[in-house]
């Protein structure tokens, strides 16, 4: 895999999502659930889908009965974007257990899901600053502040390629390594959450 496949794949699924643009839209994954392609898929639509959740929970006047349901559709949508980067994650994991690490090998700051999360959240400022810097109903000097942005989003996007594609060759040769570290989020564990348990003793 490379930075640029899992951008062709992350902009696939944001120009599919935009076709009807609809948050409770039926989600379909056109690659087979047995490839990295799937998880990348599904991982970018996630992002994309709950993008537009917070869009809608700050509607000033939105009811607060909706908001709550929304905010519940957000927490769920964290734990899903956050079980799938480890499904990726685990993919790596797999694809690297062979190699020999080097005797001065050494770990990186995040795994290689966690710096591809942050591509495919990056894909999605790049297309929506896209969207305000070409907005014909958005003042000149929207559209111009709006295009500086996008310039630097673009370059961010080189950089983290960069970083990203240097990290997979660093693994493959044994120069860096991984561990899994599961996230372990305690809010919705009815087990680690006090306003849970107490309310359940």
């Amino acid at each position: 895999m490379t930075s640029a496949a899992a951008f062709a794949i992350f902009e696939q699924s944001i120009n599919a999502y935009h076709i009807l643009d609809r948050v409770d839209q039926p989600f379909e994954n056109p690659y087979d659930s047995t490839t990295l392609d799937h998880l990348l898929y599904r991982k970018n639509w996630i992002d994309t889908v709950q993008w537009h959740y917070e869009d809608l929970i700050r509607e000033p006047n939105i009811d607060p009965v909706a908001a709550l349901e929304l905010k519940r559709k957000i927490d769920a949508s964290n734990q899903d974007r956050t079980d799938t980067v480890e499904y990726i994650d685990s993919y790596f994991l797999k694809q690297f257990k062979s190699v020999s690490t080097l005797s001065d090998a050494i770990i990186n700051t995040e795994s290689p899901a966690w710096a591809i999360d942050r591509l495919s959240i990056l894909a999605l400022k790049i297309y929506h600053m896209r969207e305000e810097s070409n907005r014909s109903s958005a003042s000149e000097a929207h559209r111009m502040a709006c295009a500086k942005k996008l310039a630097v989003l673009s370059e961010q996007k080189i950089d983290l390629s960069t970083a990203i594609d240097q990290l997979l060759a660093d693994m493959a040769a044994g120069r860096k390594y991984m561990k899994e570290y599961k996230q372990m989020k305690m809010y919705n564990d009815e087990s680690l959450n006090p306003v849970l348990y107490q309310k359940n003793s």
